[in-house]
């Protein structure tokens, strides 16, 4: 049970640390505080799956569920810090916004398990991939070195090091298999980190001005402030949150034999939101369902909720010792960047993965997905295109995920649940393979169905096993 309980934790340890590293150096502190917040997640992603694994009254989907740390609220996050009064107002604000919508998804959960028809794959796989596409800017800055304003910055020695790191943990994906494959993103860092100490890039003070063992101090970073644009924004990360959520245990209850019904998904939702509302007490963000340890249940067979609940416990000693949660601090940011366009670029593959299973035949979901994706996009590529908005608008604005994933609620409700539905005149009609009969019929509303398309094939044409009709 130890043994696998330690395979989740090892499975999931990059993507909890990653976004307090992020959040973090954004609001600039310093590697001792840094040390703390990574430490604070760890222990409140053990809490949250705590409930989520053992539950208590009607909290917890009792599934071997591993909660951490989302990354969809890390982009959003970086907004509020962007426009905070001051540094030092950052966490407490974001740590307000956290508490009111992890509390309003706890009321909301047994509606919103009723609401999962509004958030199909083409919705859910859009959100997802632009959370991968919004993080990846984050992994090139990190290879570039640690302080933008220095001269060497972006320097051949910072970019060498991040592209042998990733290359070592695409040889460790490709030629390893079991338990070194699955922590490959953490062996990976560990030897990144060797490689950089000749190079003067790796800092061990960290680990040792750290102390062996320590409490997260509630509201370390100081009292949380309530401010409206930030709510509104993480109630939209909530919102995206539940969705992902949601899937996660759809698809969990198909590996484990037990079909999550729509009572357990409302408890599952209930332990994400609560653990949510409770983190920041800690120090910490946003829970939600990681799916990478999903993929390590349906590998390993084994199914046991205790088994996950063993690596909860893990997490909660590893945030209880300083010490240990100072070792990614020493992790050079060239290395992160690294490891992070692995990391970055796999939440970003899910959900496109997703998107596959969304019907994207449907000329409505493709224009879904078109225009989501470019709205999502434009904090990326034009930075300063909300620039004349007031600062308030543009802490939603300046966040991809929430602008792309209410573009794609919004156009799926237009496109799927309003008016009249045309299912046979919205095909996407692929272009003919080659071999296809010319005169074969082609699909009422698609390409060939005009001129030069025979209505009526011939028999023959038709019962001929060597060109059958074309799969669209």
């Amino acid at each position: 049970m130890v043994t696998s309980g330690l395979q989740h934790v090892a499975a999931m340890y990059a993507g909890v640390v990653a976004p307090p590293l992020i959040v973090g150096a954004a609001v600039g502190l310093s590697a001792k505080e840094l040390t703390f917040l990574t430490g604070a997640s760890l222990f409140t992603a053990g809490l949250a799956t705590f409930l989520q694994t053992l539950g208590v009254w009607k909290i917890g989907a009792r599934l071997p569920f591993v909660n951490g740390v989302t990354f969809a609220g890390v982009a959003p996050m970086l907004a509020i810090v962007d426009t905070a009064p001051s540094k030092d107002d950052a966490l407490p604000i974001i740590f307000g916004a956290i508490i009111v919508a992890g509390l309003l998804g706890f009321v909301a959960a047994p509606f919103f398990s009723k609401l999962v028809r509004f958030f199909p794959p083409v919705v859910t796989g859009t959100v997802i991939t632009l959370i991968g596409i919004s993080l990846l800017p984050v992994a090139f800055g990190w290879a570039q070195g640690p302080n933008p304003a220095a001269d060497d910055y972006g320097s051949s020695t910072y970019l060498a090091l991040a592209a042998l790191t990733l290359v070592i943990v695409l040889a460790l994906r490709r030629f390893t298999r079991g338990f070194l494959k699955q922590i490959a993103v953490l062996i990976g860092m560990v030897l990144g980190t060797l490689i950089a100490i000749p190079f003067g890039v790796t800092d061990f003070s960290p680990v040792t001005e750290a102390d062996l063992v320590g409490f997260p101090t509630p509201f370390h970073f100081g009292a949380p402030q309530f401010a409206l644009a930030a709510i509104i924004s993480m109630c939209v990360v909530m919102v995206v949150s539940m969705t992902e959520s949601t899937a996660d245990m759809l698809a969990l209850g198909e590996i484990v034999d037990r079909k999550a019904d729509e009572k357990t998904i409302a408890a599952g939702l209930r332990a994400d939101t609560l653990g949510s509302a409770i983190s920041p007490l800690f120090n910490g963000f946003m829970c939600s369902a990681f799916a990478q340890n999903i993929g390590l249940v349906a590998m390993t067979r084994i199914r046991s909720r205790f088994v996950v609940a063993c690596g909860g416990g893990v997490l909660v000693l590893m945030g209880l010792m300083p010490v240990a949660a100072s070792l990614i601090a020493v992790v050079p940011r060239p290395v992160l960047g690294g490891a992070g366009v692995v990391l970055f670029g796999s939440v970003a593959a899910s959900g496109i993965q997703t998107l596959v299973r969304a019907g994207l035949e449907k000329d409505n979901n493709v224009l879904i997905l078109a225009v989501s994706l470019a709205v999502g996009i434009i904090p990326i590529s034009a930075p300063e295109f909300y620039h004349a908005f007031p600062e308030t608008a543009k802490i939603i604005l300046d966040s991809g995920i929430s602008t792309g994933c209410v573009a794609a609620v919004v156009l799926n409700l237009l496109f799927s649940h309003t008016g009249r539905r045309r299912d046979t005149d919205d095909e996407v009609t692929a272009p003919m393979e080659p071999g296809d009969d010319i005169s074969e019929k082609r699909p009422a509303g698609g390409v060939g169905a005009g001129v030069g398309a025979q209505r009526h094939p011939t028999p023959a044409a038709a019962a001929d096993p060597d060109h059958p009709a074309p799969v669209h």
